[in-house]
């Protein structure tokens, strides 16, 4: 196909832009240039028809040659001009509707061109109505197929959702990142700046950007820590995406081409690495204190990382431990007083009150956990019984009564003083008779034990659930030194069950604070700060904070990509420059100017200093493990992994369809 030139448009104070499609099938170009940006729609979505007072005003400013002929002007019979001769054109230029929004400028009166040809837009960025497109004016932007995907629709505006995930998070990042209040559809209120939970509770539906939050959901699964550091990489690798694609170069081989940088990555970041011993304490408090840093509770670091750091060297051998089950530590949350009443419990803490007032501390506890209900027997459905006069009517009471009694004295007779009774669909799962039955028998009683903390209990008293009464003997009780409710100065009681003489490595961790929105961030906190603490069990090694691990690995990847031929090189070269959107965020975010910070930490690390960092509370670069700031291997080895297989996922995808 030769080359085409359109029209050139004048008249009122439209914009001009120039761009350029490549034909894959045919090694020409079709160029446009010189083309006012008029009436035509700058959108997220797709083209929107102009409106009935707008049709009459818009002229189709040239013709794709080969696509069928243009209407001619109003006013005018038979073909209008020709190519390269003026044509009225609106006065009004478009303007770009929201932040980053739209990649495309669509024309309405230009015919689309047909399905079989494969455009692929190779245009120098240009400005639209007084702001910067991406990628250059398209005229009409090209449906994803074999050769183009989703990766270019992120620079073309229809998918629009997947760049907005990563913004929407990316302000969050690092210490003087901001929070995000969210609002559901019932009117709570939550108040974050962790990445997972932000993204769980965003509405979004395009099917790509859906896969940013499983990929964050999928990195707080693994690591539990660098949810929000993921999806930003994720982010900046599909932008170079969508540059390298503009090129011309095919998805496959940048596909292959992040796959050779993930893997020389993964060796740069081991090699950073410094290895740490579970004994060492003080690094363990540091890492969890750098994981609390960006908190809203960081103010309460110095209480909350030794917490953590206790809570999981004591249900773990230091020695042989792998990995940590977080099960076996409960977060129990309590609303009232402050973060500095949290504590950590060695054994059990129940929110449930004492259902008889008459008990409410035995110590030498034997402590049993029924599952059956402690009321009258009821009848089946089908079945019905029928009371003619007062003596049946005397005569059922007292059965009740006997049954009732003969519940109590078997529990009794088993040595049990500490009743748990997990919490029943029936209304009278507890009967009041019963309730006095074991009061007088000074049996403690805690009534609507949930089923989920079933499993926990047990591991930790060391009783057994009875699902029968005929089953309740001595052997399924567990025991401990105090049994007993703990008034918390007026907001509320709790239920501790300490000295556990069989227990299992578990403990509790009481999580307060004054209102709903602290407490859950708080309990939010706690729990990253226990998984930092996991992943250096399950990997013993750390590695510099504050962007020091992306500079080094932009470096590297340059370094790595001269050594590479063909679009191999420039590929991964691209890899490594869209790391350092780390860096450049969390300088942003610091009030710092992101370009001479990114710059000057490009110079330490070229000459040596690989553990030069941003120092957000300085407001400068210095040596960054100095300032203790450092985090676990795994987080960071997590996060690159799975935001480039995530890439790479999104990079196979040609099409998008809806059934």
């Amino acid at each position: 196909m030769p080359e085409n030139t359109g029209a050139k448009a004048h008249g009122g104070a439209g914009n001009r832009a120039k761009g350029t499609y490549q034909d894959r099938d045919k090694p020409s170009q079709i160029r446009f240039s010189n083309i006012s940006a008029g009436k035509g729609e700058v959108r997220c979505g797709g083209w929107r028809p102009p409106a009935a007072e707008e049709a009459g005003a818009l002229r189709a400013p040239f013709v794709l040659r080969g696509g069928g002929r243009r209407p001619p002007p109003a006013g005018r019979s038979g073909p209008g001009p020709g190519l390269g001769q003026r044509q009225p054109f609106p006065p009004r230029a478009s303007r770009l509707e929201g932040r980053r929004a739209a990649r495309v400028l669509f024309l309405p009166s230009v015919r689309r061109p047909r399905a079989p040809r494969r455009l692929v837009p190779s245009c120098a960025p240009s400005r639209v109505g007084g702001e910067t497109v991406r990628g250059g004016p398209c005229l009409s932007a090209p449906r994803p197929d074999s050769w183009t995907c989703i990766a270019l629709v992120w620079c073309h505006g229809s998918g629009a959702d997947i760049p907005a995930v990563a913004d929407a998070i990316r302000t969050s990042l690092g210490p003087k990142g901001m929070d995000k209040m969210i609002q559901d559809a019932k009117g709570d209120v939550t108040i974050t700046n962790d990445g997972a939970t932000i993204l769980k509770q965003m509405q979004v539906l395009h099917p790509a950007a859906k896969m940013l939050v499983e990929l964050s959901k999928a990195q707080d699964i693994e690591a539990g820590d660098g949810t929000t550091s993921v999806v930003v990489i994720a982010g900046a690798l599909l932008d170079a995406c969508s540059r390298l694609l503009q090129k011309g170069i095919h998805p496959t081989i940048i596909s292959e081409s992040f796959q050779k940088a993930l893997d020389k990555g993964i060796e740069v970041l081991t090699n950073m690495a410094q290895p740490v011993e579970l004994s060492d304490r003080e690094t363990l408090l540091n890492s969890a204190t750098t994981s609390l840093n960006s908190k809203v509770v960081c103010q309460y670091s110095s209480l909350l990382s030794p917490m953590s750091v206790d809570a999981v060297m004591k249900v773990i051998d230091p020695t042989t431990a792998s990995s940590v089950d977080l099960r076996d530590i409960k977060i129990v949350k309590k609303l009232g007083g402050t973060i500095d009443d949290c504590e950590l419990v060695e054994g059990l803490v129940l929110t449930q009150k004492v259902a008889n007032t008459g008990v409410t501390r035995v110590e030498k506890a034997k402590i049993g956990l029924i599952q059956f209900c402690l009321s009258a027997p009821k009848t089946d459905m089908d079945n019905q019984i029928v009371v003619s006069d007062y003596a049946q009517m005397d005569r059922v009471l007292r059965e009740e009564r006997a049954y009732i009694l003969n519940l109590v004295k078997q529990i009794k007779k088993a040595g049990c003083n500490v009743l748990l009774i997990q919490k029943s669909i029936l209304r009278d799962a507890l009967s009041d008779l019963a309730l006095h039955f074991l009061n007088k028998m000074k049996i403690m009683v805690v009534k609507d034990i949930e089923r989920d903390d079933i499993e926990f209990i047990c591991k930790t008293i060391g009783t057994k659930p009875v699902a029968h009464i005929d089953q309740f003997t001595p052997d399924m009780l567990g025991s401990a030194e105090l049994a007993e409710e703990v008034n918390l100065n007026g907001s509320g009681k709790l239920i501790k069950i300490t000295g556990c003489t069989n227990p299992g490595k578990t403990v509790t961790i009481v999580v307060r604070g004054s209102n709903k929105l602290v407490l859950e961030e708080a309990e939010r906190s706690i729990h990253d700060a226990l998984c930092v603490i996991r992943c250096l069990v399950k990997k013993r090694a750390l590695i510099a904070g504050g962007g020091a691990p992306e500079i080094e690995l932009a470096l590297r990847l340059n370094e790595y990509a001269r050594t590479l031929r063909g679009m191999d090189s420039y590929c991964v070269r691209a890899y490594g420059d869209a790391l350092e959107v780390i860096p450049s965020t969390l300088a942003e975010n610091a009030g710092l100017n992101p370009i001479s910070t990114v710059t000057e930490l490009r110079n330490r690390h070229a000459q040596g200093e690989k553990t030069a960092g941003i120092n957000v509370r300085k407001g400068g670069i210095s040596n960054i493990l100095e300032e203790l700031v450092v985090q676990p291997l795994l987080v960071s080895l997590s996060a690159l992994t799975l935001a480039t297989e995530t890439v790479r996922s999104i990079l196979k995808i040609d099409d998008v369809e809806y059934l």
